[in-house]
């Protein structure tokens, strides 16, 4: 029950990614700026993976864990960041220069994981506090 409420959840976070990417994709289509797509494709599936991937880790540990729930959530959140400078900020800043395109293609796909998955689990933590 665990694992397919999970993986609902994380459809969730697909199917509001996907739109998001395809918004982002026409709007930096129609302002006309270069951007590879392979790399908001990369930074979309990196968010999504990892909001997933969080989602997962918080529903398999709602019992054994349940008061640091919350700093578990937040952590997640910080690995993001730790992933985006490992992966995705040398990829931008080889130029020495990171421009404002470059990090909206970060950014956008983070906010929209971010609040995705926040309101996806403060909808289980409130389910989970009432339940008690």
């Amino acid at each position: 029950m665990i694992i397919k409420n999970s993986i609902v959840k994380c459809l969730n976070v697909v199917g509001v990614s996907t739109v998001a990417f395809f918004i982002h994709l026409l709007v930096n289509n129609s302002i006309s700026q270069s951007l590879e797509t392979n790399q908001l494709i990369y930074s979309y599936s990196i968010n999504v993976i990892l909001a997933c991937s969080a989602i997962l880790v918080i529903f398999l540990l709602k019992k054994k864990l349940k008061d640091q729930l919350g700093f578990i959530f937040l952590g997640a959140s910080m690995l993001k960041f730790l992933f985006f400078f490992l992966l995705l900020y040398p990829k931008y800043n080889s130029d020495g220069n990171l421009s404002r395109l470059e990090f909206f293609t970060f950014f956008i796909p983070y906010v929209v994981c971010l609040i995705t998955e926040s309101i996806i689990l403060s909808k289980f933590l409130n389910n989970l506090d009432n339940s008690s």
